[in-house]
């Protein structure tokens, strides 16, 4: 994929980025998930929507993330959004956005609605999974890993095929980043998107998501049999028109809220 550049965060730290760069209109910035990068399917289907509409896009690599600088176990729920925000500070600046959050990448969104309010103008959440690292791993720790994560500072978690490299401090700093007790009022448009048979995230968490917003303009879309990543194309085809500014179409495969 072409386009990519780097942003310094520190002398010795940068963030690859992805942009189409627009002096004046809005943009579409994409947010992936855990563990994730920019070389996936999502990031290249809303890089040529953003093309064939003609909008600004950004998506980035947090630090420990594809090519970016850092180690992934440095990392965290707070440094991720902060380095969002410089990103969005520079490129974006004043713009509208469209905020779209993959897994993970939905925490980090919710920050950065509540960090930038008002020039959110709408947000897509695909399989959010908001607060997971305490809800969907700390809970569910046995009292063994819990007294191996707290002894040295890091667990190794199996997940399916991989392995994750859980830190103490990854899990403390999710617990300080909790986002589903707060209360979202400014005018936006909301989509939560989760695939009925995601077995990373329950869909619970998207109606979470979608009780946070008290605006009208919003709804919750669940795709039959899609899985967590959506990324197949029949399931992109979808998240696109689900994104064509919300002309949002009749079918039997959504279920409506």
């Amino acid at each position: 994929m072409r386009n990519f550049n780097y942003f310094k965060i520190t002398k010795n730290k940068k963030i690859r980025y992805l942009k189409i760069f627009k002096r004046k209109g809005p943009y579409i910035v994409f947010l992936h998930g855990f563990m994730s990068d920019l070389e996936g399917k999502k990031p290249r289907a809303f890089l040529n929507f953003s093309k064939k509409y003609k909008l600004g896009f950004l998506a980035l690599e947090y630090s420990g993330h594809g090519k970016s600088s850092g180690k992934f176990i440095d990392g965290n729920i707070s440094k991720w959004s902060k380095q969002t925000s410089l990103l969005i500070k520079k490129i974006v600046k004043k713009n509208d956005i469209i905020l779209i959050g993959s897994s993970m990448g939905a925490w980090i969104a919710l920050n950065q609605i509540l960090k930038f309010k008002q020039q959110i103008k709408g947000f897509m959440g695909i399989g959010s999974a908001p607060e997971f690292l305490e809800n969907l791993m700390w809970k569910k720790f046995s009292n063994k890993m819990k007294k191996e994560i707290k002894k040295n500072g890091i667990i190794n978690l199996k997940h399916g095929e991989y392995e994750y490299p859980i830190t103490y401090q990854l899990i403390k700093d999710g617990k300080n980043n909790k986002v589903l007790n707060k209360k979202i009022y400014h005018d936006l448009k909301v989509v939560m998107i989760h695939g009925s048979k995601d077995t990373s995230v329950p869909v619970i968490y998207s109606r979470k998501v979608l009780k946070i917003f008290k605006t009208y303009k919003k709804k919750l879309v669940i795709i039959k049999n899609g899985d967590h990543s959506l990324s197949s194309p029949k399931w992109l085809r979808l998240l696109k028109r689900e994104l064509n500014f919300s002309g949002l179409t009749n079918s039997n495969n959504f279920e409506y809220i």
